[in-house]
């Protein structure tokens, strides 16, 4: 699950964090940064289970209707149809969500406001109302609703940003690249699988995994080569007088360009670009776009950069 959009994303959190600490312990920021990564994974699952959560509130709501001194003829005979959706209860008995469970002790018991505040929103909205409506019902519709109620319901809801941020301090960049993997493990998944269906894995191989310990330690360990560089190319402008961020955010990926020869030049200008949009000034992303441009241009022309 964990991505090289994210790796990068996390590096450039740590290594200010070790910069802004003093740069002492090298070993204590690259345990920060794999603790980091594995925070966005507990994420993963964590939202994962918010679909489950609502499945269970709104299966409390019809029980708490039932149970009134005089209910309705819709709260005895209800619509059962979205409590007892095939996807959410497949998702319900999930044995890796069910560890995930049992070992981070995450649950949204203690966030049931927000839980109900979404299944109003959801039980409001066409796409809520033209499922219940539909005469046809299969599995792959019920994936498909849950598939629409996240992607225009949860993916972009300030409400639980906020709730997010508050539990960890870890999640505050996470989350919109989170919920791509969640859409996508809703997908992936298939009736016949039941309760073994696979969620993604943390690391999608142990290749991913070395990428962001060799970025990591490349970066810090090369850091007065890459600076040289960057001084080199500053055209009397005293580096000095660069924003500390757009320094950073170049010297991971100058170690990327150096380090990585199978990933395009390109590509890593374009993240890091990306990164500079969300941490640093207006002007950034086009100073910091021009200097990579230059350095990586001289590191041709020495022989010392063989790719595109």
């Amino acid at each position: 699950m964990i991505n090289r959009v994210l790796i990068r994303l996390k590096i450039v959190q740590i290594v200010y964090a070790y910069y802004q600490n003093g740069g002492k312990n090298l070993e204590t920021a690259e345990k920060e940064l794999f603790f980091s990564l594995s925070k966005a994974y507990d994420l993963y699952n964590y939202l994962l289970l918010l679909i489950v959560a609502v499945t269970r509130y709104a299966a409390k709501r019809i029980d708490m209707g039932k149970a009134k001194l005089r209910p309705t003829k819709e709260e005895l005979a209800p619509n059962m149809k979205f409590v007892e959706n095939r996807f959410a209860a497949q998702l319900e008995v999930n044995r890796q969500l069910e560890e995930f469970v049992k070992n981070q002790k995450k649950t949204w018991d203690n966030d049931e406001d927000f839980v109900k505040a979404l299944y109003n929103r959801i039980v409001e909205s066409d796409v809520y109302k033209e499922y219940m409506a539909a005469e046809t019902s299969s599995y792959a519709e019920d994936r498909e609703l849950w598939r629409k109620i996240y992607k225009t319901m949860v993916f972009n809801n300030d409400a639980l940003d906020a709730l997010l941020e508050e539990q960890s301090l870890y999640w505050n960049d996470d989350k919109e690249i989170v919920d791509t993997f969640v859409l996508k493990t809703i997908k992936r998944f298939d009736e016949s699988n039941g309760s073994r269906q696979e969620l993604l894995p943390e690391f999608k191989d142990e290749e991913d995994r070395d990428y962001a310990r060799r970025l990591f330690r490349r970066t810090i360990l090369n850091a007065d080569y890459y600076r040289h560089l960057m001084s080199e190319n500053t055209r009397n402008w005293d580096l000095k007088r660069v924003t500390f961020m757009d320094v950073l955010i170049m010297q991971v990926a100058l170690a990327e360009i150096t380090s990585f020869p199978n990933i395009p030049v390109s590509v890593t200008i374009n993240e890091f670009l990306e990164i500079a949009k969300l941490y640093s000034t207006p002007k950034s992303p086009g100073f910091i776009n021009g200097l990579l441009d230059t350095v990586v241009n001289q590191l041709k022309k020495e022989g010392k950069l063989m790719k595109n």
